[in-house]
C-alpha cells in the first residue's frame, strides 16, 4: 500500500534539523501543530547520533524512526507504507539542497527554511530537482502569511495606491551588534560563510525584507546597487547593507537591513507608496495596517477588523483586537501548504486562494543576494539580478 494511500488524517511530517536548542526546529513545530494539520512522525534532527536520538525522544518520536542522516530518512521514510508526505527542512543554509534533494527525488513534499541555499550554483540544481519531482516545494517567508500583509498586497493589486512610485522596506536588529559569545550556535553558522552562505545580513534577513517587498508589491527589479559593510572586528560576512533599488517600469526603492543596529529587536516595516495613495506595515504591531489615501487622513486598518478583505480574512483566526504574530504566520504557510498537499493527495488541482511561497521566490532571494555581493565588490556599481 502506497504511502498516499491514507487520504484523510494529519498529514505525515518528518523534520530534518532542528534539534535540542534549535530555535527555527521549534518554530517549525509549533505552526505545523497549531491548525491540527501535520504530525510529526519522524525526524534526522541532529548528524550526532546521540543527540538525534535525545532530541526525538525529547519530542516522543518512535526511535526506530529518529535518524542521524537525512538520507537515510528519505530512503526508508519513502519505503514505509505509513512513511512521511512532507518534511520540514531547518537546517543551516549549506544543508538545505542535499536534504531537499533527497526527498524530492521520492516525491516526498518539502517545506524549507530560508534562503533557498547557501550558493547560487546549489541553488540552481536545487531548482532543476524540484521541476523533476512530483512534490511540492514551500519555502518559509513566513511573513508573507501575515493577515495584513496580504491585505496590503491585495489593496495594491485592486489599485488603491494607483501607479507604485516609492518602495522602502527595512529589517534592523542588534542581536549581532558585538562578537557572539563561542557557544551561540545560531550566531556561529549564521556568521560563517562555510555554512551561511554568501550572504550575511543580506542572506539571513534581507532575503526577507526583499521577498516582502515583491510579494506586497509585484514590482520586478531592474538592477541594483548595495553597500554591504562589516562593522564587527573580524567578521567574515556582512552585517549591514544598504541597497538602492530600480524597478521595471520606473519605481525606485531602498533596503536596509542590519544586525548591528542598536536599540533594534525586528523591526521589519514596509513602506509603499503610489500615485493615489501609501501604505505602512511594522512587524513588531502586525495586526495594522496604515493606509493614507492621497489628500485625506491617515487610515488604521486592523486584521479582521472593518475593510479587511477576503485575503487578509481568509488566514485570520480570531476576532479583531486580539493579537496574531510570529507564529501564527509561520502556521498560516503551514496551513496553506496543508490546502495544497491534501489537494494533491486526491488528484486535485491546487485552489487558486492558496498562497506560499515557491521555490521561484527563492531563486529571486538568492539572485537578490548575489546581485548585492556582486554591487559591493564592484564600490556599490549598479547590476543587474542575474
Amino acid at each position: 500500500m502506497s504511502r498516499f494511500s491514507d487520504r484523510t488524517g494529519p498529514i505525515r511530517l518528518g523534520m530534518v534539523g532542528g534539534g535540542s536548542g534549535a530555535f527555527i526546529g521549534g518554530v517549525h513545530r509549533i505552526a505545523s501543530r497549531l491548525d491540527g494539520h501535520y504530525q510529526l512522525v519522524a525526524g534526522a534532527l541532529s548528524a550526532t547520533p546521540e543527540k538525534a536520538t535525545a532530541s526525538g525522544a525529547e519530542l516522543g518520536l518512535d526511535p526506530a524512526r529518529t535518524y542521524s542522516d537525512f538520507a537515510e530518512m528519505a530512503k526508508r521514510e519513502a519505503r514505509l507504507k505509513d512513511g512521511i508526505e512532507a518534511v520540514s527542512v531547518v537546517t543551516p543554509n549549506h544543508l538545505h539542497f542535499a536534504a531537499a534533494r533527497e526527498f524530492l527525488k521520492r516525491g516526498i513534499h518539502v517545506i524549507c527554511d530560508k534562503p533557498l541555499t547557501s550558493t547560487m550554483a546549489d541553488a540552481k540544481k536545487l531548482l532543476a530537482a524540484a521541476e523533476k519531482s512530483d512534490a511540492l516545494f514551500i519555502l518559509t517567508h513566513n511573513y508573507t502569511g501575515y493577515p495584513m500583509v496580504r491585505q496590503a498586497r491585495a489593496m495594491i493589486a485592486a489599485g488603491d495606491l494607483g501607479d507604485i512610485r516609492v518602495v522602502q522596506v527595512e529589517y534592523p536588529q542588534d542581536w549581532l551588534a558585538e562578537a557572539p559569545a563561542p557557544d551561540n550556535k545560531q550566531a556561529a553558522w549564521r556568521t560563517d560563510p562555510a555554512k551561511s552562505g554568501m550572504g550575511g545580513a543580506t542572506g539571513d534577513i534581507g532575503t526577507h525584507a526583499y521577498n516582502l517587498l515583491r510579494f506586497v508589491t509585484g514590482l520586478e527589479t531592474d538592477r541594483l546597487a548595495a553597500d554591504l559593510h562589516s562593522f564587527v572586528p573580524g567578521r567574515l560576512l556582512d552585517d549591514n547593507a544598504h541597497v538602492l533599488l530600480r524597478f521595471k517600469g520606473g519605481a525606485r526603492g531602498m533596503l536596509w537591513c542590519s544586525q548591528v543596529a542598536t536599540g533594534h529587536e525586528n523591526g521589519l516595516k514596509l513602506r509603499v507608496h503610489g500615485s493615489k495613495g501609501g501604505l505602512e506595515w511594522f512587524q513588531e504591531n502586525p495586526n495594522l495596517l496604515w493606509f493614507t489615501p492621497l489628500g485625506e487622513s491617515t487610515r488604521r486598518m486592523t486584521r479582521n477588523g472593518p475593510g479587511a478583505g477576503d485575503a487578509a480574512n481568509r488566514v485570520s483566526r480570531i476576532p479583531a483586537g486580539h493579537p496574531e504574530g510570529f507564529l501564527e504566520g509561520f502556521a498560516n504557510i503551514y496551513s496553506e501548504a496543508a490546502e495544497a498537499i491534501r489537494a494533491v493527495r486526491t488528484g486535485q488541482p491546487v485552489p487558486d486562494a492558496v498562497m506560499f511561497p515557491t521555490i521561484g521566490d527563492g531563486m529571486e532571494g538568492m539572485a537578490f543576494i548575489d546581485a548585492c555581493v556582486r554591487s559591493a565588490k564592484r564600490n556599490a556599481a549598479w547590476v543587474s539580478l542575474s
